[in-house]
Order: C-alpha cells, then sequence, then structure tokens
C-alpha cells in the first residue's frame, strides 16, 4: 500500500470518528435554533397519528367538544368540516385523532398534544373501547373536573357523531387503570348519548344556512376515587 494511500485512509477515519463525536451535539443546537425540539412522543404521533382515510369519507359538518373560549370548566360544541367515514370505528377514530389535534386554540384543548390513540374497538352491545398512549394521563392536570372534561369531551363527540355508541371505556396503553390521574374513577363505562342531528354532509348544506352558537354542553355524572395519599 502506497504511502499517499495510507494518508488518505487515516485522514477518512479521523473525519469519521470526529463527525460521530459531534454528531449529537449538532442535532442539539439544530433543535434550538429552530424552536421547536420535539419529543419522542410527538415523533411517534408523526408516525402513528396519520389522517385516516376510507373510500366511503364523507366531508361532514361535525360536532366536537373542546373546552369553552368564554365559559372556562365546560365543554362546548365546535362545528368543524371533516371527511368521516361511513364505517362507524374508522369515523371514531377519525374523530378522536381530531379531538387530540384539531382543537381551536392550544387553551381549549382537553387532552395533551402528546396524547396519541392507539386502539379504537366497538363491541355489538354499542360499547366503544378507546385505548390511549400513556401522555393522556400522564399529561393532564390531576383533579377530579380536569380529569371528567377530558372523558366528557370524548364521550360527547362520540355520541354527536356516531349513532351506534351507547357508552365509551377508557383504556390507559392497553391496560385498564383505576383512575385517570388520580381521580376520575376508569375501571367501569360511560354513559353515551346520541345526538338526535347526526353530523350532515357538506354537499347537502343549503348555501344559506347559518350557524346558531353551540351552547354549553353540561357534563356527566362523575365516578371518583381518592387519589392516594
Amino acid at each position: 500500500m502506497s504511502r499517499g494511500l495510507k494518508t488518505t485512509i487515516a485522514i477518512l477515519f479521523v473525519l469519521v470518528v470526529f463527525g460521530l463525536i459531534t454528531l449529537p451535539s449538532l442535532r442539539q443546537v439544530i433543535q434550538r435554533i429552530s424552536g421547536n425540539p420535539r419529543t419522542e412522543e410527538q415523533s411517534r404521533r408523526e408516525v402513528m397519528q396519520i389522517p385516516i382515510s376510507t373510500p366511503t369519507d364523507v366531508k361532514v359538518q361535525a360536532q366536537v367538544y373542546w373546552l369553552s373560549a368564554t365559559s372556562p370548566g365546560s365543554l362546548e360544541a365546535t362545528t368543524i368540516e371533516l371527511p368521516l367515514s361511513a364505517d362507524p370505528v374508522e369515523r371514531s377514530k377519525q374523530l378522536l385523532i381530531a379531538l387530540i389535534a384539531e382543537a381551536p386554540t392550544p387553551n381549549q384543548r382537553t387532552m395533551p398534544p402528546d396524547a396519541l390513540l392507539l386502539a379504537f374497538y366497538l363491541q355489538p352491545d354499542g360499547t366503544a373501547v378507546a385505548d390511549f398512549s400513556d401522555a393522556l394521563s400522564a399529561e393532564i392536570p390531576s383533579g377530579i373536573q380536569n380529569e371528567q372534561l377530558v372523558v366528557d369531551s370524548i364521550a360527547q363527540t362520540l355520541g354527536a357523531n356516531v349513532n351506534l355508541i351507547r357508552q365509551l371505556k377508557v383504556l390507559i396503553h392497553g391496560q385498564e387503570a383505576e383512575t385517570l390521574a388520580g381521580h376520575l374513577d376508569l375501571s367501569g363505562v360511560f354513559p353515551v348519548s346520541s345526538a338526535s342531528a347526526v353530523a350532515v354532509p357538506v354537499s347537502q348544506i343549503p348555501d344559506t344556512r347559518q350557524t346558531k352558537p353551540a351552547a354549553s354542553s353540561p357534563a356527566l355524572p362523575a365516578r371518583t376515587k381518592q387519589a392516594p395519599k
């Protein structure tokens, strides 16, 4: 092997080692410059919570329940246009992903932005089983009102747009949890009241239709557990 070739290989080796050493620091600098470092959960969301699309999707005016902008501590139905599937399971997934990701403002969120919908099932008796990532319980403020509003927003959003659902079961990472974040009992099911009006396809809404201001929705009865001392 010639001396020049040995020198070239040595230089390349040094550059590779230098790159491996500086790469983590360089990544951190880039994240700081961007001002938007992503958590591992947020990165997972980009992969797992992509919008669901089915052949039967139709754009509708859906009712989604977020925190009221004018009455803190209560929910309010917001009308948004969503492509929703005719299949009740896929339709429910689309609604819950929108509930997490499309709140009008950060202050109107009911669920943390890092929360992921991991799975959704609909049993023959009308029981909807919604399985969320650990972020749902870990990142919401502990307290009976906060926890109740989370479950209410899920139940009322499903009830307003999916007629087959009669009750809701919430799982955390595939497991039945005793409480959501220390107070609200998750061992049972929550009633879901179906709205009298189903989401209407956008193509069927006259141009002159006026949207009435949404009224605050009453909270569902709470079941509580004492937080461990």
